[in-house]
């Protein structure tokens, strides 16, 4: 079931709150227990951060615990928790909560299907995270009919052999009026028809970046390059600032001598005597 707006407002609060407490040094239980008081306690979300952390301290994860609370998380929000949590993957833990956290920000601003399976279906897209099992996952959101459950579930099985854009501008309100008659239900507004009918052939994330355009659909975070510079030890970086200094006054008295001038800067060329 939908969830009213006060439980997504907490639940961004959460993730948000979560993914930038994560560099500090606290476990995840702490941070749970921290976070919960902090939690409206006129929501559900509290009962299910204690679930949630009993469940860590006997699984080390989040997402069996969230699929054991399928009235409170969606199978989406398991689904992508659980990608970045397996072991083998390379999908940050950290990006997948801010997924989640804009997810609930635009359903507590009043989502439309639309909006929420696009935005849901370019989480899939841009991290590869798999149509098979990430699309049945979105079908079983509760924002979504029966018609639409239908729909997404043709994609499932299509995507890959059919342009997706292709599958939007059929079931849109301007293919109907171009056609006169469909006997399909439509699912998207004239608008996104256009876009869709722009973009076909097209690869899907320009037809994402159009939607977002066009009509303020979500945005998808993107990952940032990671800096590697941040986990050497400034002690261990000036170390090894000084053995290229070395190193470079060694190919300079190999190549015929070390010039001694440069180092009595505002001094005479030469060394006192």
């Amino acid at each position: 079931m939908l969830l009213n707006r006060e439980e997504y407002i907490e639940q961004a609060y959460f993730f948000r709150t979560l993914r930038e407490r994560m560099q500090q040094d606290m476990s995840t239980q702490d941070l749970l227990a921290s976070i919960r008081r902090e939690i409206l306690t006129t929501t559900m979300l509290p009962y299910a951060l204690d679930f949630m952390a009993g469940e860590l301290r006997l699984t080390g994860g989040f997402a069996t615990a969230m699929a054991r609370l399928p009235h409170y998380f969606t199978p989406f929000q398991t689904y992508v928790i659980s990608e970045a949590e397996r072991a083998e993957g390379r999908f940050d833990f950290r990006i997948a909560l801010e997924i989640l956290q804009r997810e609930v920000e635009y359903l507590a601003a009043g989502a439309t299907p639309q909006g929420l399976f696009f935005y849901q279906f370019e989480t899939l897209c841009r991290n590869r995270l798999g149509y098979d099992r990430g699309l049945e996952a979105v079908a079983k959101d509760p924002m979504y009919d029966e018609a639409w459950r239908e729909w997404i579930l043709t994609v499932r099985r299509q995507i890959g052999l059919v342009d997706f854009a292709d599958m939007i501008y059929v079931r849109s309100e301007l293919y109907k009026k171009t056609r006169k008659k469909t006997d399909k239900p439509v699912l998207f507004g004239e608008k996104e028809g256009r876009i869709a009918l722009a973009n076909r052939r097209k690869d899907p994330l320009y037809l994402f970046s159009a939607l977002q355009r066009q009509l303020g659909y979500p945005t998808v975070p993107r990952p940032q390059p990671e800096d590697t510079q941040r986990y050497l030890l400034p002690a261990l970086q000036r170390r090894i600032e000084r053995l290229e200094t070395r190193l470079a006054l060694l190919e300079e008295e190999m190549r015929g001598g070390i010039n001694l001038s440069r180092f009595y800067a505002g001094k005479e060329n030469h060394p006192p005597s």
